[in-house]
């Protein structure tokens, strides 16, 4: 079952999305950019619209003439129709996800991509996923590399991480072996599509979330000859693949940054901040409490702030304060509410939440504020 990656008319869909930036540019000096600040349903074919002022939700619908709409929320998005099938031993109907980067001259605001990989010293996102079990699917990160910082149409190496995939379906190509990546082992698949090549990393049992660093597959990339470290990292896609419906299936949380040189991350929030975390916690058998503080070391005000961090298995939040969470186990994310938004020059804030473990308690291994790596207290 060999499947081919976008096998669609690129001339015409980069014609399509060069049509959609124009109307975005032109929508934005008239004051009215699309963006998601509540949920917004998109149907359109390549329909996409901003949330968190910083990452671009995509439809991109390419394989199939039937009717597909996803619903983009503040911290991701879903798909809430998706009609009719293709055969599973070809390509996917499409490719609906959340981007960092620019795709068919569709650039996320604020990006720091592309960039050069060379000069990138960290690129961390970190992901959650709700699945379905009445479909054909992949879930993945869709990551593109090329020789020039080109930001309108299809790139010279596509890597795709397979956090999950439900049916028969496989990577382009066939498999070359296996991997650590990240702490974590990888069927490893390498092949062309026509237009690209294609490096695909394949999770041995489903992933609902993570927290990763993008550069440890561009480097894997680099390592088998498939780019050059003078290559340009250009965007940071994650979304679902889907073959037979596909209807439920959501991100529902989502952050990627890219930290350049020995200076602090940029990748759509706005600029970059210095922060210490400390994280307190009371532990008793099957629960505790943590008792966070953020500290914005750096030399501006922090407006928007948000908190990543990814939960060590078995922990599961049941309550919260001084904070809006997303997710409750695995990638969690916290954000300010209308009292504490704003963390000044050399200020603080703290919040804090409840939850439950199994196994051996511990804490969570690193933390990101708005992008960007915190030191521990």
């Amino acid at each position: 079952m060999r499947t081919s990656r976008h096998p669609l008319p690129h001339r015409a869909r980069g014609l399509l999305g060069a049509l959609l930036a124009s109307l975005a540019t032109l929508a934005a000096l008239l004051g009215t950019a699309p963006a998601a600040h509540a949920d917004t349903s998109i149907c359109e074919q390549f329909g996409s619209t901003t949330i968190q002022g910083r990452y671009v939700v995509q439809n991109n619908r390419w394989g199939t003439s039937q009717t597909q709409c996803i619903t983009a929320t503040d911290s991701g998005f879903r798909i809430t129709q998706a009609d009719g099938s293709v055969p599973t031993n070809g390509a996917p109907k499409s490719y609906p996800s959340v981007f960092n980067g620019c795709h068919y001259t569709n650039c996320s605001p604020g990006t720091a991509l592309p960039a050069q990989l060379s000069g990138i010293s960290s690129a961390p996102t970190g992901i959650s996923y709700s699945y379905v079990s009445d479909a054909v699917y992949d879930a993945a990160y869709d990551i593109w590399l090329d020789p020039t910082p080109r930001t309108d149409g299809v790139n010279r190496t596509e890597i795709m991480v397979w956090l999950n995939k439900v049916g028969p379906v496989q990577p382009v190509g066939s498999q070359v072996g296996t991997a650590t990546v990240a702490g974590r082992q990888w069927q490893v698949w390498s092949g062309n599509n026509g237009s690209n090549d294609v490096l695909s990393f394949v999770a041995p049992s489903a992933i609902g979330s993570w927290n990763f660093d993008v550069m440890d597959f561009a480097r894997q990339a680099v390592s088998r000859g498939l780019a050059q470290n003078n290559w340009y990292l250009t965007s940071v896609q994650a979304g679902f693949e889907p073959w037979q419906n596909g209807a439920g299936l959501a991100v529902t949380s989502f952050s990627s940054s890219v930290n350049t040189g020995t200076g602090g991350g940029t990748g759509g929030s706005g600029g970059s901040s210095a922060c210490t975390v400390s994280y307190g916690t009371n532990v008793w058998q099957g629960g505790f409490t943590a008792d966070v503080t953020v500290t914005n070391t750096g030399s501006a005000p922090l407006d928007a702030w948000k908190l990543a961090f990814t939960l060590p298995a078995g922990q599961q939040i049941t309550g919260s304060w001084n904070a809006s969470l997303t997710g409750s186990s695995g990638a969690v994310t916290a954000s300010g509410v209308s009292y504490n938004a704003q963390i000044p020059a050399g200020g603080n804030v703290s919040f804090g939440f409840q939850g439950t473990y199994g196994g051996t308690f511990a804490k969570p291994a690193a933390f990101t504020l708005n992008g960007t790596a915190c030191t521990t207290a």
